[in-house]
């Protein structure tokens, strides 16, 4: 597991909250992005946990160039709610899971450097999610840490979230293990929401 490296200088150091750079690639990403992260977080809500998106994960006190940006992650044993960044060493957790929504300009930081950095911190499960398929030609793959190394999930089961994973085009879909039903979007939410008001006006 990464060292969490103290602060030993007098001089207050800044973390900042962004960099400039766009949140995604192509509507296609930025949607995937958006709609894990809201399936996410309605399905942990009540639970002490936080789902955050796209925010600066910072791994090393005093070292704020020592970060990296996960497109979605899913943290435990934290208060719920949103973070303008996240600091490992003031929550007290590392990312139980985390997903990458990937493509062909980001396989080589996916792949390599953003695999061996979970991997080190001991982010329990690893997923890349390929909405355009274009070098995952199965949309999904997933990775779990067992002795400290990643190993392929070939389930598609997160055991760590209690979910079976589908990649239905350019989305994934969530089912609940428990239930089997699946973890509706919030574009699904307010179809049926509009539905019942419908049959109950009828």
């Amino acid at each position: 597991m990464t060292a969490i490296l103290p602060n030993t200088t007098n001089k207050k150091t800044v973390y900042p909250t962004g960099d400039g750079t766009p949140v995604a690639e192509t509507y296609d990403h930025l949607y995937a992005l958006f709609v894990t992260l809201e399936v996410l977080r309605q399905y942990l809500r009540g639970q002490r946990a936080t789902v955050l998106g796209n925010q600066f994960l910072y791994y090393a006190q005093g070292l704020p160039n020592l970060r990296i940006a996960p497109d979605v992650m899913v943290i435990f044993d934290v208060e719920p709610g949103g973070r303008d960044s996240y600091k490992v060493w003031e929550e007290g957790s590392v990312p139980a899971v985390v997903f990458e929504i990937t493509s062909k300009g980001t396989r080589q930081k996916d792949e390599v450097s953003k695999y061996e950095l979970y991997e080190a911190m001991g982010v329990l499960e690893y997923w890349q999610f390929d909405p355009k398929a274009e070098w995952i030609t199965e949309g999904l793959r997933g990775y779990r840490l067992e002795n400290e190394t990643y190993v392929p999930i070939t389930n598609s089961i997160s055991q760590v979230l209690g979910l079976k994973l589908v990649a239905a085009g350019t989305l994934i879909e969530f089912y609940d293990l428990k239930t089997e039903q699946k973890l509706l979007i919030p574009e699904e939410q307010r179809e049926r929401a509009d539905q019942a008001e419908a049959e109950l006006q009828a």
